[in-house]
């Protein structure tokens, strides 16, 4: 029980962590720091794990977050660091100082490590490290040599490894008297050789199931997945899923084992990766919700401005019909309908498309039968829907020449709704442009040109 009577062990029910942080301790937080009672707010937020703490500052308003870390400054946990997000820590860069930053990364495993001093200014970054001892500053200027978003940069250097020729007893004994060097948490040893080439793996619990005489060569694991160290974090993840491994072991060019990367590093890339999708296909960024208003509102410009531009090619085609909408107001009433069905449409197809390209699922060799697929998806849509608005239009309208027009009209745009959905994300990824970031755009565009010119087309050439 802290000070303030808030039980703080409370919030220790599993379920309860599915909500990131209790929702009473970020209030109670709040209230104390807009009241100025700062250290009611540390006794707070004492108990709270690294994780949670990250969580707590990101939900703070930016005055109360500086707040808060100016407090805690002293104390506080460089693991918190590591699990902010990006916007988040440039708060926290802006109260410590670059002595307080590189006092908390030499407390980080490297991949953390890395993580928190990528996002510092080139000045500050390069302070921080001329304030490291040369053996760290050497491990974190060879990571950030590395592609961003790559196994280099995100890979941990700890790990252990063990020659083929020791026994089991030899194993255990040099993880005992080497503890304070091993990484905080493993789960594989790697076998190498005399060039530090892999060539087994050994997880944890074989090793302790087997006595100490045995040999590690008769006891590894001569099936493992070497990663390269260009090899794109999403593409680590991929590997991850499709082995259902919990670590994996990274290799230079010559194959010498450099490095691991661990399931808790693969679940952040996956969350991460999957974020920057969704964030793209709305035109926003990954740090929109902890931007200020300036760089929020310049960034979703430039994708409102190209909304815009798809926006007037719909408004002339549009235009070229005016004389039929003057003398037919129910083709102003209805042709939202097919634009929008066909959107929708194009969407739901898109979005699976998309996914299916992120995970390696939609490949040369299946995108005639996925595309197969969609095409006859939206023909059968496009057969209900038609009947339904046909139906609608009619009884709205007493016309049952325009019903057959907008069904018309809605079997062509959800079947071209349906190709584009499949088409564009893979012409988009072929040319090398991320299909999450301009699909929407111009999938709009297609299904709102289609939609009005197909319906505004044949009413004009059918009722006038």
């Amino acid at each position: 029980m802290s000070d303030t009577g808030l039980d703080i062990e409370s919030r220790s029910d599993p379920a309860e962590g599915l909500e990131r942080v209790d929702p009473e301790i970020v209030r109670a937080v709040d209230a104390a720091l807009e009241a100025g009672r700062l250290e009611e707010a540390d006794n707070l937020v004492a108990d709270l794990h690294a994780g949670e703490l990250a969580d707590l500052l990101e939900e703070l308003s930016s005055e109360d977050r500086v707040r808060l870390l100016m407090q805690l400054r002293d104390h506080l946990d460089p693991e918190v660091l590591a699990h902010l997000d990006e916007g988040v820590r440039e708060d926290a860069f802006e109260v410590l100082d670059t002595t307080e930053v590189a006092a908390a990364i030499t407390e980080l495993e490297t991949d953390d490590a890395v993580d928190v001093i990528e996002d510092l200014a080139e000045e500050d970054r390069q302070e921080v490290l001329d304030q490291l001892s040369p053996a760290d500053r050497a491990i974190l200027e060879e990571a950030l040599s590395y592609p961003e978003d790559s196994a280099g940069r995100l890979m941990q250097r700890e790990i252990v490894t063990v020659p083929p020729e020791w026994t089991v007893g030899d194993a255990v004994d040099y993880m005992r008297a080497r503890a304070s060097q091993l990484p905080r948490d493993f789960y594989d040893i790697f076998v190498v050789d005399g060039e530090r080439r892999p060539v087994g793996v050994i997880p944890l619990s074989r090793l302790a199931k087997n006595r100490r005489p045995a040999l590690i060569g008769d006891i590894l694991h001569p099936d493992f997945v070497p990663i390269g160290l260009e090899t794109d974090q999403e593409d680590v993840a991929l590997k991850f899923h499709q082995y259902g491994l919990i670590s994996a072991p990274v290799v230079d060019g010559e194959g010498r084992l450099v490095g691991v990367i661990t399931a808790d590093d693969v679940v952040q890339v996956i969350q991460d990766e999957a974020e920057e999708d969704l964030m793209r296909l709305g035109g926003v960024t990954g740090d929109d919700l902890y931007g200020d208003v300036i760089t929020t509102t310049r960034a979703r410009f430039s994708w409102l401005f190209v909304n815009l531009g798809t926006a007037i090619v719909a408004s002339i085609v549009i235009g070229f019909f005016d004389a039929a909408i003057d003398q037919i107001v129910a083709l102003a009433i209805l042709m939202p309908i097919v634009a929008s069905m066909g959107g929708n449409a194009g969407t739901q197809a898109m979005t699976v498309a998309v996914r299916a390209l992120a995970m390696k699922e939609l490949t040369v060799t299946n995108a005639g039968r996925v595309l197969g697929k969609e095409v006859v998806v939206a023909f059968i849509n496009g057969l209900l829907f038609a009947a339904l608005t046909a139906a609608v239009a009619w009884f709205w309208f007493g016309d049952p020449a325009l019903g057959a027009i907008i069904a018309a009209a809605m079997i062509l745009n959800l079947l071209i709704a349906g190709l584009a959905g499949v088409l564009i994300p893979l012409g988009l990824d072929r040319i090398g442009i991320d299909p999450a970031v301009a699909s929407s755009v111009v999938l709009t565009t297609v299904t709102d040109v289609v939609g009005f010119l197909s319906f505004l087309g044949l009413a004009a050439w059918v009722l006038l």
